[in-house]
């Protein structure tokens, strides 16, 4: 194999695979990126057999077809700190690789590309298509709520409802919920998966934020295919059943706020300052109808804070993890949320002063 390319748009292209690539395994191979130049032109892919990247065709000149496998973190850093504008890669039948930039010049050793793994075959006809800016968001607005323990595998993904018009992502921990729905440019019909939280923490690396920059969806039983255009990602899916999340909640309520979101946060964050372990020292929230009062205690002292808002309905007085709150409300747009309560021990819901874009569930702690 023999190629030249731009430094640039190679290192741009080896930023996007190395989120696929294995970086703690005992199949030496993982630790690789895949180097193709064939009549279809000059591709790099990724696999950890959880997920698989494979760029689209890379502008270059390819003056010998072939493949070869370079362990990914030399070749980065290697390509990172080449002085040339342009790198030309070259490969023996021992898979030695030389290459070739400004006043540099590498030789390392590469392996076969016939040991590196496949990525799964994901099957083109059902399509689903969105913004790329959009689902950037939604995974950015909900996935700190993963579950970071491996007792229940479903809670550490998403649920992707997928449906002709509109998507909903959701995700649990056990202490919260947190749910985003958005527009589809195009649906194929209602159904649900459930993608890994690592999938979709590497994903959102790679996903535009240029408005008009778009992104297909494909799914097999097992397996979902994301189209960028510059890359395709592959990953497997979490099998089994998520929970029935939308039981949980309920636009029933005995008192209602409506608050500016900023300055709820900075009171948070202000509060939960005396605060080293939010669990065992939670914030105290006590709601009346000139608005919230907010107060922490724990051995390093207390702090109190007031923020004003319209209520509607009985006074309350609820704990949180002052986190739960903060992160939720972090994730929001808008410049001020509606927040309902049933009782002290009833979760919280957070949703829009208007509309259904999202809704964000958190249980309180005992005072």
């Amino acid at each position: 194999m023999k190629l030249t390319c731009s430094k640039d748009l190679l290192l741009q292209y080896i930023n996007i695979v190395n989120k696929a690539v294995s970086n703690r395994t005992t199949l030496p191979i993982l630790e690789c990126i895949l180097l193709t130049a064939d009549e279809k032109g000059f591709v790099m892919t990724g696999n950890d057999l959880e997920i698989g990247i494979k760029t689209a065709p890379i502008e270059a000149e390819i003056a010998e077809k072939g493949e070869v496998a370079i362990e990914a973190r030399i070749f980065n850093e290697i390509v990172r700190r080449l002085n040339g504008e342009s790198v030309t890669i070259e490969t023996d039948d021992k898979f030695a690789v030389t290459i070739l930039s400004g006043t540099s010049e590498f030789k390392i050793m590469g392996q076969s590309g016939d040991d590196f793994p496949s990525l799964p075959e994901v099957e083109q006809e059902k399509i689903y298509s969105m913004e790329q800016a959009k689902l950037r968001d939604m995974i950015r607005q909900t996935i700190f709520s993963i579950a970071q323990d491996g007792s229940k595998p479903v809670l550490t993904g998403e649920l992707f409802e997928l449906k002709n018009t509109s998507v909903n992502v959701v995700s649990v921990d056990g202490y919260r919920i947190s749910f985003r729905k958005n527009e589809l440019l195009m649906g194929s019909g209602e159904t649900e998966v459930i993608v890994p939280g690592k999938t979709l923490a590497e994903l959102n690396k790679i996903l535009s934020q240029e408005e008009e920059d778009t992104l297909s969806i494909y799914l097999t039983e097992k397996h979902i295919l994301f189209d960028l255009g510059t890359a395709v990602m592959v990953s497997r899916l979490i099998e089994g059943d998520f929970i029935r999340y939308a039981q949980s909640f309920s636009e029933d309520y005995k008192t209602k706020v409506i608050i500016d979101k900023s300055e709820l946060i900075q009171a948070l964050e202000r509060a939960s300052l005396v605060s080293r372990d939010n669990r065992k020292t939670p914030v105290r929230l006590m709601i009346r109808a000139n608005g919230m009062d907010i107060t922490a205690r724990s051995d390093m002292g207390t702090a109190h804070e007031n923020v004003s808002a319209e209520v509607e309905g009985d006074d309350l007085a609820i704990a949180f993890n002052p986190r739960y709150l903060i992160e939720a409300l972090r994730s929001i747009e808008e410049d001020s949320v509606k927040m309902i309560f049933m009782a002290s021990l009833s979760p919280c819901t957070i949703l829009p002063v208007e509309g259904d874009s999202f809704k964000y569930l958190i249980l309180p702690l005992r005072m």
